[in-house]
């Protein structure tokens, strides 16, 4: 599957069909993406069309070129099956993707020897109800989403988790999310980093007009639940991975759980999380000096001899004793800046009222 809009996704699509086709594998695209890639007249190499030449359910591996939305749109093809995704990023974060443009070859090739892993990630299950009728029941990788339907109302919200509700405000959205959409819209709303292997849910208010409208983590077999108040006649929508969507009148609620079925993403290489991250993020990292010898531990966290300051009592005048740390700074009435006088030594003599100075 590739992004069809982008030049640069198309020449990655007929170069990956030609590879393939040249180590003994058979190619295969939607008709869609491959009458786009034939409206360019460059030559093609012998490709089969899904769901008319061959099955979904036979297909070993989905390659997605593109970004991250063109795998969201992938894994909706492959919501009823169990086939893997492996991403190549043309897009600009990526985080689904597995490799970048310039490991397209290197990508390929592990295809076709068969070098890669799967990773399988929480999905949710989502049910729109209105006036106790449900009228939706669809899922998402990254995130449900209730927003407000109209730019200059907000919309009056109550969360619920278990069934318990927590909070009532005013609000632009509530962003219901897994760990995977944790980099995603969350992200974006203030929420969490979650690691993908991490087992939970995340509830992120938009711009909640309340004291108390903090990210929540919350148990993987919990229920998230939202419902739209009457209180005013704002109307709602619901957004699933920014792709599906759903009118929310004033009543409807939203309930959110962990799906039963996954998706499995292919991995290539074991890179941790955290890498992913620094690489995605280009977050500074400047100043690491990584592991460590013990010895070299040992020597950074070696004991400083204590230097102690030695005390002495001074006499001041003959009724009263001062204890001074170090050197005491002799007093004589002819040390100018003791007195306030210029720098240059010149004294300006005793007050007028007769008090010296100090």
């Amino acid at each position: 599957m590739t992004h069809t809009g982008r030049h640069e996704a198309k020449e990655a699509a007929r170069q990956s069909c030609e590879q393939l086709h040249d180590a003994g594998l058979v190619p295969v695209l939607c008709r869609p993406d491959l009458e786009a890639l034939r409206a360019d007249g460059s030559d093609m190499a012998p490709v089969e069309i899904l769901e008319e030449d061959v099955a979904l359910r036979e297909i070993e591996i989905v390659m997605v070129l593109g970004g991250d939305g063109s795998i969201l749109r992938a894994a909706e093809l492959v919501r009823g099956v169990d086939t893997p995704l492996l991403g190549v990023n043309l897009g600009h974060v990526g985080f689904l993707a597995e490799s970048e443009r310039s490991g397209l070859s290197e990508t390929v090739e592990a295809i076709v020897d068969g070098r890669y892993t799967v990773e399988r990630r929480m999905a949710l299950d989502i049910t729109v109800w209105e006036q106790r009728r449900k009228v939706l029941h669809t899922w998402a990788l990254n995130e449900a989403s209730v927003e407000k339907g109209n730019r200059e109302k907000m919309i009056e919200v109550v969360t619920e988790v278990d069934r318990r509700p927590l909070s009532t405000f005013g609000c632009d959205g509530v962003v219901m999310a897994t760990p995977t959409g944790s980099t995603a819209y969350a992200f974006s709303a203030g929420g969490p980093v979650v690691w993908p292997e991490v087992e939970a849910l995340l509830m992120v208010p938009l711009s909640a007009h309340a004291l108390f409208s903090r990210p929540l983590v919350i148990s993987p077999r919990s229920m998230m639940a939202v419902e739209v108040l009457t209180r005013t006649d704002a109307r709602g929508v619901l957004w699933c991975d920014g792709r599906r969507t759903v009118d929310l009148p004033p009543g409807s609620r939203i309930e959110v759980r962990r799906s039963e079925k996954s998706v499995n993403l292919a991995r290539m290489h074991a890179t941790p999380f955290s890498e992913r991250l620094v690489r995605k993020f280009e977050l500074p990292i400047a100043g690491w000096r990584g592991p460590m010898p013990k010895e070299q531990l040992e020597a950074l966290t070696s004991a400083l001899s204590v230097v102690q300051p030695t005390t002495k009592v001074v006499a001041q005048d003959e009724e009263q004793l001062k204890l001074s740390v170090g050197r005491e700074i002799p007093h004589h009435n002819d040390a100018p800046w003791l007195d306030g006088g210029p720098s240059t030594g010149e004294r300006t003599g005793d007050r007028p009222d007769g008090a010296s100075r100090s």
